[in-house]
């Protein structure tokens, strides 16, 4: 835990909690001899799930949106050093991933399998998730977290003391629909939505991996740069009440290049894709 200090955030106090969401959505998922998830080509998540089965002794399986490209890149080159077997779908099929056709296909081709949404984001995710606050060492009033699929605002919101909020700053463009989904993970988790959460659309820079020179390259650029511009935005225009204290979440790596990883030596999941 830091504290940012940028003159623009006036009274308000920013803290940076920085926290491997993927490895919380992770912690209830796992415990099957052999685990499937999807996700993109830069998918944190698959290499997360593949460095947790190196170092635990499962099977790993990564579905791969689009068409393999050779050679690989680091993120799957990563996933694949740690044991992972990729597939592919294309585009078409991915985005039926959900779909019973697609699922039991899956599993007519791997055998007795735990299959994982794309992000890790379902009920066992969010409990993980729901473990954070707890782990928050200075006081707070707002916690933030950039949101791709839900799971790890869901948890957070659920997993807050009384009379904290959680604030979400989607990265996708056009992204109502994970209000939706946000209420939906917490209702299959807990059984009822806590309400105590906003999601805020305006920061999403164009749209998924769309980037800007605006955001700070310290950060993380795809997730983390974007929710910490939109902090200090709204607090510029004087969105949160005089002196309140905000504890950002930063689930993302810093801004060291991609290629710079190298070989798997760590739990290093990169940012939350």
């Amino acid at each position: 835990m830091e504290e940012m200090r940028d003159p623009r955030l006036g009274t308000v106090r920013l803290f940076l909690k920085h926290d491997d969401n993927k490895a919380r959505k992770l912690k209830y998922n796992l415990g099957h001899p052999r685990v499937l998830s999807f996700g993109g080509a830069h998918s944190g998540h698959l290499r997360a799930l593949a460095r947790a089965g190196m170092e635990h002794g499962f099977e790993t399986i990564g579905v791969v949106r689009g068409e393999e490209r050779l050679p690989l890149n680091p993120s799957l080159a990563y996933a694949k050093a740690c044991g992972m077997r990729l597939t592919y779908l294309d585009r078409a099929a991915y985005r039926l991933k959900h779909t019973a056709p697609v699922l039991d296909g899956l599993r007519e081709r791997f055998g007795d399998v735990a299959i994982l949404p794309e992000g890790g984001s379902n009920a066992a995710a969010v409990r993980g998730c729901a473990e954070l606050p707890g782990e928050i060492d200075v006081d707070y009033d707002l916690i933030c977290c950039p949101v791709g699929t839900g799971g790890t605002l869901a948890g957070i919101a659920a997993g807050l003391p009384e009379g904290k909020r959680a604030l979400g700053f989607a990265v996708l463009k056009g992204a109502a629909f994970l209000a939706d989904e946000v209420a939906r993970l917490q209702r299959e988790a807990y059984g009822e939505v806590s309400g105590n959460w906003d999601l805020d659309l305006d920061y999403h820079f164009g749209g998924y991996a769309k980037l800007s020179p605006s955001l700070d390259p310290a950060f993380e650029q795809v997730y983390v740069a974007k929710m910490i511009y939109g902090i200090v935005d709204r607090a510029r225009q004087g969105a949160f009440a005089p002196g309140t204290r905000v504890v950002a979440v930063v689930t993302g790596q810093p801004s060291t290049p991609v290629a710079s990883w190298g070989a798997p030596t760590g739990f290093d999941s990169g940012d939350p894709r």
